[in-house]
């Protein structure tokens, strides 16, 4: 079964090609993905590796979490669906705490 890894901190230009040569010496790579910004098209600075067996996953993740890549240091951990993820709140309040303004000014 196939599984999915996170990782992040990855060097500004790193290419989906880079991350895939770098995972492969853990195992066989069936997908390496550097997630980019829509408006810019640059690197995120994180992207998903998706390995065909889940022992060479985990390889990956003891061999590669923590570690130095171009200067900067890797997260690599199990990716989570986007479901299970928990939810950020903003409070929903505003910048001035959902006023109109200081209340002496009313």
């Amino acid at each position: 079964m196939a599984k999915k890894l996170f990782v992040g901190g990855i060097p500004w230009a790193t290419t989906s090609d880079d991350l895939k040569q770098l995972f492969s010496a853990h195992g066989t790579v069936a997908t390496a993905t550097v997630i980019t910004d829509k408006m810019t098209g640059r690197s995120r600075g994180f992207g998903f590796v998706e390995f065909e067996n889940d022992a060479e996953a985990e390889a990956a993740i003891n061999a590669l979490n923590n570690s130095q890549y171009g200067g900067r240091t890797l997260v690599v951990k199990e990716a989570r669906p986007l479901e299970d993820r928990p939810r950020r709140s903003f409070g929903g309040q505003g910048g001035n705490g959902g006023g109109y303004g200081r209340r002496d000014q009313y």
